[in-house]
Protein backbone atom coordinates (compact mmCIF):
# COMPACT_ATOMS: atom_id res chain seq x y z
CA UNK A 1 0.00 0.00 0.00
CA UNK A 2 1.22 3.85 -0.63
CA UNK A 3 1.45 5.99 2.24
CA UNK A 4 -2.06 7.62 2.11
CA UNK A 5 -3.31 4.01 2.26
CA UNK A 6 -1.25 3.32 5.13
CA UNK A 7 -1.94 6.13 7.12
CA UNK A 8 -6.20 5.49 6.70
CA UNK A 9 -5.50 2.17 7.48
CA UNK A 10 -4.53 3.41 11.05
CA UNK A 11 -7.08 5.91 10.97
CA UNK A 12 -9.24 3.41 10.66
CA UNK A 13 -8.31 1.92 13.72
CA UNK A 14 -9.48 5.01 15.95
CA UNK A 15 -7.93 5.62 18.93
CA UNK A 16 -7.21 3.21 21.54
CA UNK A 17 -4.24 2.22 24.32
CA UNK A 18 -1.53 2.70 21.76
CA UNK A 19 -2.85 5.19 19.40
CA UNK A 20 -3.75 9.01 19.78
CA UNK A 21 -5.12 11.70 17.46
CA UNK A 22 -3.41 15.19 17.26
CA UNK A 23 -5.04 17.82 15.28
CA UNK A 24 -2.86 20.89 16.53
CA UNK A 25 0.43 20.79 18.24
CA UNK A 26 0.20 24.34 20.29
CA UNK A 27 1.42 23.26 23.59
CA UNK A 28 4.45 20.86 23.84
CA UNK A 29 4.05 20.51 27.54
CA UNK A 30 0.46 18.40 26.55
CA UNK A 31 2.35 16.56 23.92
CA UNK A 32 4.77 15.41 26.77
CA UNK A 33 1.84 13.71 28.76
CA UNK A 34 0.67 11.80 25.68
CA UNK A 35 4.46 10.57 25.21
CA UNK A 36 4.92 9.99 29.01
CA UNK A 37 1.77 7.90 29.04
CA UNK A 38 2.86 5.74 25.90
CA UNK A 39 6.78 5.17 27.15
CA UNK A 40 5.10 4.49 30.46
CA UNK A 41 2.84 1.50 29.35
CA UNK A 42 2.85 -0.46 26.22
CA UNK A 43 3.88 2.08 24.00
CA UNK A 44 2.14 3.35 20.83
CA UNK A 45 2.23 6.33 18.15
CA UNK A 46 0.79 9.42 17.90
CA UNK A 47 -0.64 10.42 14.47
CA UNK A 48 -0.13 14.27 14.45
CA UNK A 49 -1.96 16.39 11.97
CA UNK A 50 -5.33 14.21 12.16
CA UNK A 51 -8.80 15.22 13.24
CA UNK A 52 -10.86 12.85 15.85
CA UNK A 53 -12.85 12.10 13.41
CA UNK A 54 -10.20 10.85 11.16
CA UNK A 55 -10.16 13.54 8.78
CA UNK A 56 -6.20 14.30 7.52
CA UNK A 57 -5.99 17.82 7.37
CA UNK A 58 -1.95 18.03 7.78
CA UNK A 59 0.38 20.15 10.27
CA UNK A 60 0.59 23.46 9.49
CA UNK A 61 4.74 24.69 9.68
CA UNK A 62 7.69 23.53 11.12
CA UNK A 63 7.30 25.27 14.30
CA UNK A 64 4.63 22.51 14.96
CA UNK A 65 7.07 19.67 14.18
CA UNK A 66 9.69 22.01 16.42
CA UNK A 67 7.09 21.23 19.47
CA UNK A 68 6.79 17.73 18.75
CA UNK A 69 10.91 17.40 19.52
CA UNK A 70 10.39 19.54 22.93
CA UNK A 71 8.03 16.98 23.82
CA UNK A 72 10.23 14.30 23.70
CA UNK A 73 13.72 15.78 24.84
CA UNK A 74 13.07 18.58 26.80
CA UNK A 75 9.73 18.27 28.92
CA UNK A 76 10.42 14.45 29.56
CA UNK A 77 12.60 13.25 32.15
CA UNK A 78 14.42 10.79 31.64
CA UNK A 79 14.30 11.31 27.59
CA UNK A 80 11.56 9.37 26.12
CA UNK A 81 12.42 7.72 22.97
CA UNK A 82 10.58 8.40 19.93
CA UNK A 83 10.44 8.17 16.11
CA UNK A 84 9.30 10.63 13.56
CA UNK A 85 8.31 9.44 10.52
CA UNK A 86 6.83 12.16 7.74
CA UNK A 87 4.22 11.55 5.38
CA UNK A 88 3.04 14.05 2.62
CA UNK A 89 -0.16 12.97 1.26
CA UNK A 90 -1.99 14.51 -1.90
CA UNK A 91 -5.73 16.10 -1.31
CA UNK A 92 -7.61 18.03 -3.41
CA UNK A 93 -10.30 21.22 -3.04
CA UNK A 94 -13.10 20.42 -4.48
CA UNK A 95 -14.10 23.90 -5.11
CA UNK A 96 -11.13 25.15 -6.55
CA UNK A 97 -9.60 21.98 -8.33
CA UNK A 98 -6.02 22.83 -6.71
CA UNK A 99 -4.24 19.91 -5.54
CA UNK A 100 -1.81 20.56 -2.47
CA UNK A 101 0.27 18.30 0.13
CA UNK A 102 -0.64 17.68 3.62
CA UNK A 103 2.21 17.27 5.86
CA UNK A 104 1.41 14.16 8.55
CA UNK A 105 3.92 13.06 11.47
CA UNK A 106 3.47 9.44 12.91
CA UNK A 107 5.36 9.48 16.39
CA UNK A 108 6.13 6.04 17.47
CA UNK A 109 7.15 6.16 21.32
CA UNK A 110 7.96 2.32 22.68
CA UNK A 111 8.07 1.11 25.81
CA UNK A 112 10.51 2.99 28.11
CA UNK A 113 12.76 0.26 30.17
CA UNK A 114 13.50 2.92 32.35
CA UNK A 115 10.17 3.90 33.75
CA UNK A 116 8.95 6.56 35.12
CA UNK A 117 9.11 9.07 32.33
CA UNK A 118 7.67 11.97 33.59
CA UNK A 119 6.80 15.45 32.61
CA UNK A 120 8.80 18.42 34.02
CA UNK A 121 7.76 21.72 33.65
CA UNK A 122 8.04 25.09 35.74
CA UNK A 123 5.03 24.83 36.19
CA UNK A 124 3.87 22.31 37.65
CA UNK A 125 5.67 19.33 39.54
CA UNK A 126 6.83 16.80 37.75
CA UNK A 127 4.05 13.71 37.16
CA UNK A 128 3.91 10.39 35.29
CA UNK A 129 1.24 9.34 33.13
CA UNK A 130 -0.34 5.93 31.75
CA UNK A 131 -2.62 5.17 29.39
CA UNK A 132 -5.95 3.51 29.94
CA UNK A 133 -7.93 2.60 26.96
CA UNK A 134 -7.76 6.20 24.74
CA UNK A 135 -6.98 8.41 27.72
CA UNK A 136 -3.85 9.41 29.75
CA UNK A 137 -4.09 9.30 32.83
CA UNK A 138 -1.80 10.63 35.78
CA UNK A 139 0.46 7.43 36.98
CA UNK A 140 -0.95 6.54 41.25
CA UNK A 141 1.68 6.64 43.66
CA UNK A 142 1.11 2.28 43.48
CA UNK A 143 2.42 2.70 39.99
CA UNK A 144 6.02 4.85 41.11
CA UNK A 145 6.22 2.12 43.96
CA UNK A 146 6.17 -0.49 41.03
CA UNK A 147 8.42 1.07 39.18
CA UNK A 148 11.22 1.58 41.71
CA UNK A 149 10.78 -1.54 42.56
CA UNK A 150 11.55 -2.68 38.42
CA UNK A 151 14.83 -1.25 38.89
CA UNK A 152 16.01 -3.82 41.62
CA UNK A 153 14.75 -7.11 40.71
CA UNK A 154 16.63 -9.18 42.71
CA UNK A 155 16.06 -7.00 45.24
CA UNK A 156 12.28 -7.87 46.58
CA UNK A 157 11.13 -10.71 47.93
CA UNK A 158 7.36 -11.09 49.47
CA UNK A 159 7.05 -12.17 52.77
CA UNK A 160 3.83 -12.91 54.65
CA UNK A 161 3.88 -10.64 57.22
CA UNK A 162 1.38 -8.81 59.57
CA UNK A 163 1.42 -5.43 57.59
CA UNK A 164 0.14 -7.77 54.31
CA UNK A 165 -2.11 -9.96 56.58
CA UNK A 166 -3.92 -6.82 57.37
CA UNK A 167 -3.86 -5.51 53.45
CA UNK A 168 -5.36 -8.99 52.40
CA UNK A 169 -8.11 -8.61 55.01
CA UNK A 170 -9.09 -5.53 54.11
CA UNK A 171 -9.21 -5.90 50.69
CA UNK A 172 -11.55 -9.44 51.33
CA UNK A 173 -14.17 -9.81 48.45
CA UNK A 174 -13.95 -6.34 47.39
CA UNK A 175 -12.74 -3.38 45.98
CA UNK A 176 -11.00 -0.25 47.37
CA UNK A 177 -9.04 3.39 46.62
CA UNK A 178 -5.69 3.33 48.42
CA UNK A 179 -7.23 6.20 50.66
CA UNK A 180 -9.46 3.66 52.49
CA UNK A 181 -7.09 0.98 52.52
CA UNK A 182 -4.89 3.14 54.09
CA UNK A 183 -7.15 3.86 56.76
CA UNK A 184 -9.08 0.57 57.28
CA UNK A 185 -5.65 -1.10 57.92
CA UNK A 186 -3.87 1.94 60.08
CA UNK A 187 -1.06 1.17 58.61
CA UNK A 188 0.96 4.57 57.41
CA UNK A 189 0.04 5.28 54.09
CA UNK A 190 3.71 5.04 52.59
CA UNK A 191 3.85 1.39 54.14
CA UNK A 192 0.55 0.43 52.16
CA UNK A 193 1.76 1.82 48.86
CA UNK A 194 4.98 -0.25 49.09
CA UNK A 195 3.07 -3.56 50.15
CA UNK A 196 0.32 -2.82 47.26
CA UNK A 197 3.20 -2.11 44.61
CA UNK A 198 4.81 -5.22 45.74
CA UNK A 199 1.83 -7.37 45.99
CA UNK A 200 0.93 -6.46 42.24
CA UNK A 201 3.88 -7.28 41.19
CA UNK A 202 3.31 -10.72 42.65
CA UNK A 203 0.13 -11.29 41.04
CA UNK A 204 -1.84 -11.41 44.57
CA UNK A 205 -3.45 -8.11 43.78
CA UNK A 206 -4.80 -6.45 41.00
CA UNK A 207 -5.52 -2.55 40.14
CA UNK A 208 -8.35 -1.23 37.85
CA UNK A 209 -9.05 2.29 37.26
CA UNK A 210 -12.57 3.02 37.08
CA UNK A 211 -14.98 6.29 37.95
CA UNK A 212 -11.64 8.19 38.31
CA UNK A 213 -9.98 6.34 40.73
CA UNK A 214 -7.21 3.51 41.17
CA UNK A 215 -8.77 0.71 42.79
CA UNK A 216 -7.30 -2.58 44.47
CA UNK A 217 -9.00 -6.04 45.18
CA UNK A 218 -7.41 -9.71 45.19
Amino acid sequence: MDDKQYLQSLIREGEHQQQDFKYRVSDALKLAKSVSAFANTNGGRLLIGVRDDGNMSGVRDEEEIYMMHQAAYRYCRPEACIKFDTYHIASSDKVSEVHRLRTIVVATIPPSDRRPICVVSDREKPKAYIRIADENIIASPVHLAIWRELQNPQGTMLTYTDSVRKILDVLQDQELPLNLIVRRSCIPRPKVISLLARLIRFNVVHWEYRDQQFLFSL
